[in-house]
């Protein structure tokens, strides 16, 4: 992979969550790619890609963060496909 993100944090806010400095970076890292796919900036295999799992796993993981696997697919979209299934 060729781009890093470097963020600076207070140790504190690690330390707050209960979390070690390696699993704190993990958590920012999936949580953003899972908002970036809750906002329709990528898709599941991209964000799966990144995080190096499977589409299905990174589908699964949705849950945990209470998002839909519909992404930025909203009720209007999917009663739309609905009625002219």
């Amino acid at each position: 992979m060729k781009g890093i993100i470097n963020i600076a944090y207070p140790e504190s806010l690690a330390n707050s969550l209960r979390l070690s400095e390696k699993e704190f970076e993990s958590e920012m890292k999936t949580s953003s790619l899972v908002k970036l796919f809750e906002l329709g900036k990528v898709s599941s295999g991209v964000a799966a890609r990144v995080l190096g799992l499977s589409r299905v796993d990174f589908l699964e993981l949705l849950s945990k963060y209470h998002v839909s696997v519909f992404g930025a697919y909203d009720t209007d979209d999917l009663n739309d496909d609905l009625a002219n299934a």
